[in-house]
Formats: structure tokens, sequence, C-alpha cells
């Protein structure tokens, strides 16, 4: 993530529920610029919630957490982006949220 490109809001449900809006800008190894945009939601039972609010190691398995990403290139090499939909399945570890990101075809 190149610094100072990335910006994040959420919004969270009485139920618990959150909702993302996550805008970004990644620079590849290559040098090519790359604008990233995705929305989700991370949801499951409330006690399940609150641990991984408290910062707490919780199994992917126990809550739902999906993401719809967009992409926005210059680069010629990675114009394919610009026309796929990507979904990411998330987790939220202690160390922060991680993706896997898969297109759809």
């Amino acid at each position: 993530v190149m610094p100072g490109t990335a910006a994040d809001w959420l919004r969270v449900d009485p139920d618990g529920t959150a909702h993302m809006d996550v805008r970004l800008t990644i620079k590849t190894t290559e040098g090519h610029v790359v604008f990233m945009h995705y929305s989700g939601i991370r949801t499951g039972k409330p006690p399940v919630l609150a641990r991984l609010n408290a910062g707490e190691a919780v199994d992917p398995s126990e809550y739902y957490f999906r993401t719809a990403i967009r992409f926005e290139t210059g680069a010629a090499p990675l114009s394919w982006l610009n026309r796929i939909l990507a979904i990411g399945i998330g987790q939220r570890p202690p160390s922060g949220p991680t993706y896997d990101v898969y297109a759809i075809k």
C-alpha cells in the first residue's frame, strides 16, 4: 500500500455486523500503480464478534467476512484488472485482516 493513499470507513450495526468501505492504492514490485476499492461485510454470532473485537484469535469458520473488490489502473500489463470483479474471503487474526482474493469469471 502506498503511504498516504488509504482510507476506510466502518459502520457497525447494533447486532455487531460491520460494513466496510475501503479505498487504497498499491504499487506492484514492477512499479505499476493500482487503485483498489472494496466493500464488505463481517458478521457472526454476538459472542464471536465480541471475541474478534477484543483482539482474540477466532477460527474464521465461526464468522462471515466477505468483500467485493474493484480495481483501476492505467498500467497496460495489468489492464485486465479494470475488467474484473473480485471477491475476497477475509479473516481477522489479532495481527490484522487478511484476505484470499478470487477473480470472478
